[in-house]
């Protein structure tokens, strides 16, 4: 998607900030793009701003297998203007494809059990990055492990 058109009035941003998960002593990482969004005055300001959101996700920490979860900024994916103002119905981003058959727009719209929101939950097949006081506080509160992360990762 790219947007070269900023109002004068743009207050909002949207950003997809890359951060790396990297587990001690597995050699897979886990990257999560984070879309968020991020009030500027400007669009070097929603740079900045968007660059500091990134460099404060990283820190290091115990997973609940007692190894060490470094998190890494990678870099911004992304950084576009929200033209409207947030509310009910506000378009946040748009994608435009052109030349598309009809197979292939029907093949963008999913059915209501294929949304997101109405997935069912999954357990991560990836390393294991929960971190170890995350897990001390569900436990507390009557969580169970299993239910919560890939016991075998």
């Amino acid at each position: 998607m790219r947007m070269g058109y900023i109002p004068e009035d743009a207050m909002w941003y949207l950003a997809d900030v890359i951060l790396e998960k990297r587990i001690e002593s597995d050699p897979r990482s886990v990257v999560h793009i984070n879309r968020l969004l991020v009030r500027a005055d400007s669009r070097e300001d929603a740079h900045e701003k968007a660059l500091l959101l990134g460099r404060q996700g990283e820190h290091s920490y115990e997973n609940t297998d007692g190894k060490t979860v470094t998190v890494t900024f990678r870099g911004l994916g992304e950084l576009n203007v929200i033209h409207d103002e947030l509310e009910h119905g506000a378009e946040l981003s748009y994608q435009e494809l052109v030349g598309l058959s009809e197979e292939q727009v029907r093949a963008l719209s999913k059915a209501k059990p294929e949304l997101g929101v109405f997935a069912p939950r999954q357990v991560s097949k990836g390393p294991n990055y929960m971190p170890k006081s995350v897990m001390e506080d569900l436990r507390k509160a009557g969580f169970d492990e299993s239910d919560l992360q890939n016991p075998t990762a």
